[in-house]
């Protein structure tokens, strides 16, 4: 479980400095994010 809780800052930390370097892909980088980030927090649910 604790590597599902460092994931979503290291995630962030990399979208910030992608979208810092080439704003032209914000969207694709905001989609990615906002996939990872609903998928670690249901991954709980689903492995009960």
């Amino acid at each position: 479980m604790p590597n599902l809780l460092l994931l979503q800052p290291v995630v962030a930390l990399i979208a910030g400095i992608v979208i810092l370097l080439v704003p032209r892909i914000l969207n694709l980088v905001v989609a990615i994010y906002l996939i990872v980030i609903g998928v670690t927090g249901l991954w709980p649910h689903f492995m009960r």
